[in-house]
């Protein structure tokens, strides 16, 4: 039998919107990335890029397990000598939220240009509003990632 690989132009992509509210960081990640990647599909193939369109919104209501907000801090660098920054979740989950989310998911997807243009189809927003209605996102059933 012979391995199907799926075509670009036989792809259609859903839009798919997750509420963030009281969803735990990591598990809301792992499955806004599997939705990107395109791994719920039936004909997935990890060298094509065969995900959907994810929209996360209520991003600033997310929930950090244990003490990782005050333990946890995200990096970035200038380039130059001695230019790496740091800041806490904590601050990042008052000032950017959406930053927060975004990167948790960046760093699930492959680090090479099929993940950079997977994560062109992350949409992360702070409140509960959204400007991609015209696309008509079905809402993501959140119950099986839900804390508890």
């Amino acid at each position: 039998m012979r391995t199907y690989t799926p075509k670009v132009n036989e792809i259609t992509r859903e839009w798919h919107v997750i509420d963030a509210e009281g969803l735990v960081l990591g598990r809301l990640a792992t499955v806004a990335a599997s939705l990107l990647r395109g791994k719920h599909r039936t004909f997935f193939a990890p060298h094509v890029d065969t995900g959907d369109f994810v929209i996360i919104v209520n991003a600033d209501k997310i929930v950090v397990t244990a003490n990782k907000a005050g333990q946890n801090f995200a990096y970035r660098h200038s380039g130059y000598p001695g230019g790496l920054r740091s800041t806490s979740w904590a601050t990042l989950l008052e000032k950017d939220p959406a930053k927060l989310v975004f990167d948790a998911i960046k760093g699930m997807v492959p680090k090479n240009r099929l993940g950079r243009a997977q994560m062109e189809k992350l949409f992360v927003y702070a409140g509960d509003k959204h400007p991609h209605a015209a696309q008509q996102p079905v809402t993501f059933d959140t119950s099986a990632i839900r804390r508890g």
